[in-house]
């Protein structure tokens, strides 16, 4: 049977989807619903999330918490998950091409994460510094950043 068929009508109609996009998984939270797409989580809200953003996402007794790469954080109660965890965790893990933990001088490192769009073919980098360290520190963004490099030749991404 077909998923995006079993949707409530309302929800249906308001997904912004892109062509072919295809609804995997939903399910009902206190505010709406969280629909996972093959590109996207969209949120009760409307916001879609695609998963290529998805820095952190974890379930409880309570429902979803993530953040995003931009720094974002949202919370969403959901009293019955369904399939949405492992939804969610295959398709954020499908999205990593390379996550390297690299250490950099004095206590600490950076883990280098290149991620793609479901589909897509460019890859796009993200510097995740160690707590504590400062990633607005022009010295360390450098080392970053050349082990950044070392990491794109190596892995010819």
């Amino acid at each position: 049977m077909n998923v995006f068929r079993r949707l409530p009508a309302g929800l249906r109609a308001s997904l912004t989807t892109e062509p072919g996009e295809r609804v995997l998984a939903f399910t009902p939270s206190d505010d709406g619903h969280l629909v996972a797409t093959t590109l996207a989580l969209f949120l009760p809200d409307g916001t879609k999330l695609p998963y290529e953003t998805i820095d952190k996402a974890s379930w409880d007794e309570h429902g979803l918490r993530l953040s995003t790469t931009g720094g974002d954080r949202h919370q969403v109660r959901v009293p019955e998950p369904r399939l949405l965890p492992e939804t969610l965790r295959e398709r954020v893990n499908a999205t990593i091409v390379v996550n390297k933990h690299v250490p950099l001088p004095g206590d600490g490192g950076v883990r280098l994460v290149a991620r793609r769009r479901p589909g897509g073919d460019d890859v796009g980098w993200t510097l995740v510094f160690d707590e504590g360290l400062d990633p607005d520190d022009p010295g360390l963004r450098a080392q970053a950043e050349q082990a950044l490099e070392g990491m794109r030749r190596s892995m010819g991404v």
